[in-house]
């Protein structure tokens, strides 16, 4: 479905990734894994239209570097970034609402408000409550479902679990399993190794704005030269 080849991008005169090369598939969780500042959310918003980029970036035989933001949204490509981005003065219920494309894609998409909150019950007692009032864990619910309301077939997932306690990771890997049962695509960029090795048929090592492992789980535990090289602090 996703298709990255020869990816390189740019902040104004500096070089960030170096000829990044990747695919996910149909219903395929893939592991984007890597220190900070290893460029795993440069490749996130590069793929997104977010960042100045060369190279080649297909999804589903499309080429879409070049475009914007929103038209790569629309062709079915969903983006949580690790900052949330929540509207904090609108209600959890309208917070979803903005992630709908309109209401006649609506009302043919997969995914429906019941849906969410069945997901996520505390977004439902919280539903008429501000976004901005909502904890860290909740905003960050609130961010994963507002963009499955807009019935993506990818979704790109930057630090899903950063800050949130235990029990919140595991309803977010519970939430990445179900998209999966549905044969959406996720790309998860991820630093817990815990939760990214358990969930993912495939797993990349970031190193300096290039990809330097490719392979399953397994033959990631059993490699302890690039845990220790590129992953470990």
């Amino acid at each position: 479905m996703l298709k990255v080849q020869n990816l390189h991008a740019f902040y104004g005169k500096s070089h960030v990734l170096h000829g990044v090369e990747f695919d996910v598939g149909e219903g395929e969780i893939v592991a984007l894994l890597g220190r900070n500042g290893s460029g795993r959310s440069t490749t996130a918003k590069a793929i997104m239209g977010m960042v100045d980029c060369t190279g080649t970036v297909d999804w589903k035989g499309q080429h879409t570097l070049g475009r914007k933001p929103y038209e790569i949204a629309h062709l079915g490509i969903g983006y949580v970034p690790e900052n949330r981005d929540i509207f904090p003065k609108l209600t959890v219920h309208q917070n979803l609402m903005l992630g709908q494309k309109g209401k006649a894609a609506a009302a043919k998409a997969r995914w429906s408000f019941d849906d969410m909150y069945g997901m996520f019950p505390r977004l439902k007692e919280r539903q008429h409550t501000e976004a901005g009032v909502l904890s860290g864990g909740e905003q960050q619910m609130l961010t994963l479902c507002r963009t499955l309301m807009g019935d993506p077939d990818l979704i790109i997932i930057d630090e899903p679990t950063e800050g949130l306690a235990p029990k919140i990771v595991e309803l977010v890997g519970q939430y990445l399993q179900k998209l999966k049962e549905r044969g959406i695509s996720v790309l998860l960029i991820e630093q817990k190794l815990t939760i990214a090795m358990a969930i993912s048929d495939r797993a990349l090592v970031m190193g300096h704005g290039s990809i330097v492992f490719h392979g399953t789980p397994d033959t990631l535990r059993a490699d302890a030269y690039i845990r220790k090289e590129w992953l470990e602090v």
